[in-house]
């Protein structure tokens, strides 16, 4: 019995060697792209910009309790109409006054473990844009004086906050740059394109100064109550990323 001897060929062998290391070169030539990617470095700028508050908002309330629902509302209704027509007279034009609540409701006693009706109470609450800060003390005695009930708070403003936020982000920018180029500068390198920027907001503080006034604290006071506005900083912050060479 004859046997055919066993026989590796050479160019099948060669062909599997070749097909297996296709991949490991494709994966190395991977990595050294990755590895040739350019560094980056990523800071944190922020800027800000002072102003001095020229709008304010307050908040202006009238209440009046009575026996019936109707009573009650028609006392609130004529104290805030001479409210309104008292800030109007101080230069508040229509489009800055906006009523934010009005209610009535009943008002109980319990006697002996029993709910008994009290009569009802009718609010009425509206918030007053004031762009005439040196009317805003006068504006709130005349308001009490005619009628309101409370004075809530006051809250300034800019009128011209946007672009005020814009400058500040401008800021914010160039000194993320500044901090881009020392870090650079620090390790032998210097800036090149800037690849992103990441705005994080702007804030605006203080955004507001509470001041919580009673009408009788007002009403007592011969003068207009002093309202000092204060510094309003606007702050914007951002992130830069920019790569180095």
């Amino acid at each position: 019995m004859t046997r055919t001897p066993f026989r590796v060929h050479a160019p099948a062998f060669a062909l599997a060697l070749l097909t297996v290391a296709v991949p490991a070169t494709v994966r190395a030539q991977t990595a050294a792209a990755r590895t040739a990617e350019p560094p980056v470095v990523v800071v944190h700028g922020e800027g800000e910009v002072k102003a001095t508050p020229d709008q304010a908002f307050v908040t202006i309330g009238a209440d009046a309790r009575a026996q019936t629902a109707r009573e009650a509302q028609d006392q609130t209704s004529r104290a805030m109409q001479a409210v309104q027509q008292r800030v109007a007279a101080l230069g508040v034009p229509k489009d800055g006054m906006r009523t934010l609540a009005y209610d009535v409701q009943p008002n109980y006693d319990y006697v002996n473990g029993r709910q008994v009706m009290r009569g009802y109470t009718a609010r009425h609450v509206i918030e007053v844009r004031v762009d005439d800060l040196a009317r805003l003390g006068e504006l709130l005695e005349g308001a009490v004086a005619n009628g309101a009930t409370t004075v809530q708070g006051v809250r300034f403003d800019l009128k011209q906050r946007e672009q005020l936020e814009r400058q500040a982000l401008t800021r914010a920018v160039a000194d993320a740059k500044a901090r881009a180029e020392a870090a650079a500068s620090g390790a032998g390198l210097q800036v090149g394109a800037v690849v992103r920027i990441d705005e994080q907001g702007a804030r605006v503080y203080p955004m507001a100064q509470p001041m919580p006034m009673r009408a009788a604290m007002v009403a007592d006071a011969a003068p207009a109550p002093p309202v000092a506005p204060g510094e309003t900083v606007v702050h914007a912050s951002v992130t830069l990323t920019a790569s180095l060479k």
